[in-house]
């Protein structure tokens, strides 16, 4: 059966930006919920210190939990060949951190989508870089996995590979075995496609998932679109409790089931606070024991 994780999608600016929230506090605040990992991120202002790495690998495992993956936003795309070289050195240096927290699982994305970047330059430009760190991987025992995603809330421009097409081009140029997909279906409704769709088409490449719901506080997805390129999530964008939103669990979780899924599922909602993630967990975890029940 997959097991379930938890990522504190709520409280980023706290843990990234403004410092209200320590590291330590979100894995205490974490301790009841009804989830075997928390999942990190690679900005968060405690991780700057290196040393305190392994430590924060204890707080959590003190907890009879792990820490499966590591969430990171390495901009491939970039025209200038320096940049995407200490962008390559960043990864690896997520790479090491995901092996100091015991994580098995370390994320890459494609980069942001540059108007004056084309198509097969770029896709040349993230192929380059993400071969690059898969040696680096292996020799780690890590795993990357490549989300089809929409937007860093700290980047200017979305994904790269944000649409369908662009994507599988890009995953069926890389063949590893230490290379798979992080799928979120949200990010595929976001780019105006069927979260179904894609899945059908890399569910044999899925190792890790991100569960969300997304849903629209006001306007359209077309509106939404044309908000894209201001820096971080349009506001009109909203993560909600999962069961609640636009996808369709069940459709999901038949479709990794007969792939034969078993990895981990991250939960990246509960934007308004402990009670929604609550909600979330207990969603999963009933649909989970539907789709994967205990005697096979």
């Amino acid at each position: 059966m997959p097991r379930l994780a938890a990522f504190p999608k709520a409280f980023l600016d706290g843990l990234c930006v403004d410092g209200s929230m320590s590291l330590r506090q979100w894995i205490d605040l974490a301790g009841g919920l009804d989830v075997e990992g928390l999942e990190f991120y690679s900005g968060f202002t405690d991780l700057k210190d290196e040393r305190q790495w392994p430590a924060f690998r204890k707080l959590v495992e003190a907890q009879g939990r792990c820490i499966p993956m590591l969430c990171c936003s390495p901009d491939f795309s970039h025209p200038d060949p320096a940049f995407r070289a200490c962008e390559v050195a960043r990864e690896k240096r997520f790479i090491d951190m995901t092996v100091a927290l015991g994580g098995q699982y370390c994320r890459v994305l494609s980069g942001q989508r540059r108007p004056e970047v084309k198509r097969q330059e770029g896709l040349n430009y993230v192929v380059e870089c993400i071969q690059q760190c898969l040696p680096y991987a292996a020799e780690r025992s890590v795993t990357l996995i490549l989300e089809n995603h929409y937007k860093d809330g700290f980047w200017q421009y979305p994904e790269f590979a944000q649409k369908m097409d662009i994507f599988c081009e890009l995953l069926g140029r890389i063949e590893a075995p230490n290379f798979g997909v992080n799928y979120d279906p949200s990010n595929t409704i976001l780019a105006g496609e069927d979260p179904l769709e894609l899945l059908r088409r890399i569910k044999h490449r899925v190792v890790t998932m991100h569960a969300s719901d997304r849903y629209l506080a006001e306007g359209t997805l077309d509106d939404l679109r044309r908000e894209e390129d201001v820096l971080g999530y349009a506001q009109r964008l909203r993560h909600g409790e999962i069961g609640r939103g636009m996808n369709d669990y069940d459709a999901i979780f038949t479709e990794l089931r007969a792939a034969g899924f078993d990895g981990w599922i991250s939960i990246e909602d509960g934007v308004d606070g402990m009670e929604q993630l609550r909600g979330s967990v207990a969603f999963l975890r009933k649909k989970m024991r539907q789709y994967w029940p205990a005697d096979g």
